[in-house]
């Protein structure tokens, strides 16, 4: 986990998202919010850092069709968080977002929404 810090005026600008109501959303829709969500956040990481390899559909099937071979939903929440981290890098902000952490929060009352929606919060928050 790296958390170089370096200031970038290239990031787009966007806005934070309530990360528990993100949550909430999630469990009240019966994963069909979380679904879309996952790809807006993978498409935002993108342009956020365009360097950031993400097919944010792909992402999406992975989590959704991959479950039939086990691993490729593991893996695409672990790329996810690493992909947050390091839009967080480019935005010029801490990156503490773990892939593990949110791969563990999965197991945890499906809390990787949370989890990962409040530290791509903290890409928005220096923009006011």
């Amino acid at each position: 986990m790296s958390t170089d810090v370096r200031p970038s005026t290239s990031a787009p600008a966007g806005a934070p998202s309530s990360p528990v109501g993100v949550w909430l959303l999630s469990l009240v829709t019966l994963g069909i919010y979380w679904l879309f969500w996952y790809y807006k956040v993978n498409k935002q990481v993108k342009e956020i850092d365009p360097t950031i390899e993400v097919k944010p559909g792909m992402a999406v099937v992975a989590v959704t069709l991959g479950f039939l071979l086990i691993v490729p939903p593991f893996v695409s929440i672990v790329k996810t968080g690493s992909r947050i981290a390091q839009a967080q890098r480019a935005a010029g902000v801490t990156a503490d977002c773990s892939g593990g952490i949110g791969l563990l929060l999965s197991f945890v009352l499906s809390l990787t929404p949370l989890y990962y929606q409040s530290k791509l919060n903290t890409v928005w928050a220096p923009r006011g």
